[in-house]
């Protein structure tokens, strides 16, 4: 599997996880709780096929960013969760943080 494709996947595994936990409301409904777990272990597996051949640094940066993003979105469709300056502003400053260190750092990458 090609290292992007694994991350793609292992980021949308982890959204998914994610808005299923939410459903599973505390793990006392079992689909969505299954849905977690799994979601969760594809995740992880496929974020550890994507780190084979890419930096650890860079492929969390990705996956985190990227989830994020992806489950705000998320969040909005499913929940009509709204984004107020607070939230939009709190969510570039983790991203910039995210894109700034896998930018600008001089930590060599083993």
């Amino acid at each position: 599997m090609k290292t992007f494709s694994a991350l793609f996947f292992a980021i949308l595994s982890e959204v998914i996880a994610t808005s299923a936990l939410k459903y599973s409301q505390g793990f006392t409904k079992p689909i969505p709780s299954v849905i977690v777990a799994v979601g969760y272990g594809l995740s992880f597996y496929l974020l550890s096929i994507a780190l084979k051949s890419m930096p650890i640094g860079v492929a969390y940066a990705i996956w985190s960013g990227v989830g994020l993003i992806l489950t705000v979105i998320a969040g909005m469709i499913l929940w009509k969760e709204t984004l107020d300056w607070a939230r939009v502003i709190g969510i570039a400053l983790i991203l910039a943080g995210i894109v700034f260190i896998n930018v600008f750092s001089r930590a060599p990458s083993h």
